[in-house]
């Protein structure tokens, strides 16, 4: 993030927030992975990660896509630990600010980018997999309502960081 000379970064936040909410953002990223590997994929069952390229009806292609599923999780498990070092880096500087609401707000503002990025690339840009193709409705329905659910989490969590002074600049 960079800052203009009142030491605001781009988003508005106070300079010395930034570290803080840096670590929120790939941590999201990482637990926005997470639930959607372990909920959509493993719980729910309604796709896996290459299920539109390779069919996970029979144990063959079903082998595939856990695999796919697995290498997922690598990433994710990769963002969440990069999120805990900078959180815990940002927790041993002294001029950072650290708050429950600044840090709360930029997980769900990842875990909201994480949504919108991987629905854009993996649904629709790779077509790797849809959200529920299976489900009630055209699977372009779900699609859109994941996108959505990513915008409005990334946009809720922006609200709860941004209504932390400690990271807001004075007017």
């Amino acid at each position: 993030m960079s800052f203009d000379r009142t030491g605001e970064s781009r988003l508005g936040f106070r300079e010395r927030a930034v570290p803080s909410i840096r670590a929120g953002l790939v941590l999201g990223v990482g637990l926005g992975g997470f639930f959607d590997g372990i909920v959509l994929h493993q719980v729910l069952q309604i796709h896996h990660m290459v299920s539109s390229r390779v069919d996970p009806t029979d144990v063959a292609g079903l082998e595939v896509n856990v695999l796919a599923d697995g290498l997922f999780h690598v990433g994710t498990y990769l963002f969440t630990i990069a999120g805990i070092v900078l959180l815990y880096r940002a927790l041993r500087h002294p001029g950072v600010s650290v708050t429950g609401r600044a840090l709360l707000g930029s997980v769900l503002m990842g875990f909201g980018l994480f949504n919108l990025v991987e629905g854009v690339v993996d649904h629709h840009l790779l077509g790797l997999h849809r959200v529920w193709p299976a489900g009630p409705g055209p699977p372009i329905l779900w699609d859109a309502l994941f996108l959505l659910s990513g915008a409005v989490v990334l946009v809720g969590g922006y609200a709860i960081a941004r209504s932390d002074a400690a990271g807001v600049p004075e007017q």
